[in-house]
């Protein structure tokens, strides 16, 4: 293919400008006009050095791509591995409370069982006491009137007492048991 002298006389022109014919056209035109024929030689060359460019160019991005796509499935292992040690550090929070939970209940139970009691002793001490000094009395025929009433007062106090505190003991286990 050859075109007329006016289309090679403006595309030299163009060439001035830097702008040249690209791709496989240039393959099919011929001139026997030497400036014409030296534009299409510039015009190939210039062809080759842009594709040649064009090459480099996809290759390196086809190797960034290469190199992200590595990078993507080592974040993914990440990840993945970053969610199991959650999964895991969740798990053994959920154990540490649950046995933080059963150290506090197990203290807590042996503390109300020692102030039972010790309760339970105390009262059982005064009574005990209380019901001697009650018997000596009778023996040496003392003031039983006086005695007798203070007697039963105090063992009403005491056996009181002592369901007050059982009471107020087991309304505090109650109290702080998470319901399920």
């Amino acid at each position: 293919m050859i075109p007329d002298l006016k289309d090679q006389e403006h595309l030299i022109r163009l060439s001035e400008k830097g702008i040249y014919l690209e791709g496989n056209i240039l393959k099919v035109i011929t001139s026997d006009n030497e400036p014409y024929t030296k534009y299409l030689q510039e015009a190939i060359s210039k062809d080759r050095e842009t594709r040649r460019k064009r090459l480099e160019i996809t290759k390196q991005v086809q190797e960034q791509n290469y190199e992200l796509l590595k990078s993507q499935e080592s974040n993914e292992q990440l990840l993945r591995e970053l969610k199991e040690a959650l999964q895991d550090a969740e798990r053994a929070k959920l154990t540490a409370e649950t046995d933080l939970d059963l150290l506090q209940k197990r203290i807590q139970y042996e503390l109300m069982g020692m102030i039972v009691r010790t309760a339970l002793g105390i009262i059982l001490g005064v009574c005990v006491i209380s019901t001697v000094l009650y018997i000596i009395a009778i023996y040496k025929n003392q003031e039983l009137a006086l005695i007798g009433n203070t007697w039963s007062s105090m063992l009403g106090i005491l056996l009181t007492n002592s369901f007050s505190i059982v009471g107020t003991i087991m309304g505090v286990k109650y109290a702080t048991e998470r319901p399920k």
